[in-house]
């Protein structure tokens, strides 16, 4: 089952009971999709990579909602993030990540926090499943000044 069938199916059920929240989310991974190929015909691996920008998107918000102290934004912004990473591949934990910055900065051979471009590039290339900004994070830790 592709994830746009899975989706659909998704939308058929938060429909049948009523969980709105659910239901927006979802037709707005639709959406997504629709904005790029009007018939759904893009691979899985595309539609991983829209709903991961999405889910950035959505991460930046919670913070400025929380930062602003709205909390009725808050939940709601939670509750689609959750929705969103069940479409998401299973992220790596940060003992994993730190495995594979260290091997990029030794294949890319960085030095300084100046080769942070080339890092990322070649950590993204080991392993596109890495949470970007952790691996930043990570990567500026190790590198020098």
């Amino acid at each position: 089952m592709t994830i746009i069938e899975k989706i659909n199916d998704g939308i058929k059920a938060a429909m049948r009971i009523r969980d709105q929240i659910r239901l927006d989310t979802l037709r707005m991974l639709k959406s997504k999709i629709l904005a790029v190929d009007a018939r759904a015909n893009l691979p899985d691996a595309e539609v991983i990579k829209l709903f991961k920008n999405y889910y950035g998107s959505l991460q930046e918000a919670l913070e400025q909602a929380q930062s602003a102290n709205r909390t009725d934004i808050t939940e709601r912004l939670k509750k689609e993030l959750t929705i969103v990473q069940e479409f998401l591949p299973k992220a790596l934990s940060a003992e994993e990540t730190k495995k594979i910055v260290v091997q990029a900065i030794a294949e890319s051979g960085a030095k300084t926090k100046k080769d942070l471009g080339l890092v990322m590039k070649t950590v993204m290339k080991l392993n596109s499943a890495v949470d970007g900004k952790l691996a930043k994070d990570l990567a500026g830790e190790l590198l020098a000044d």
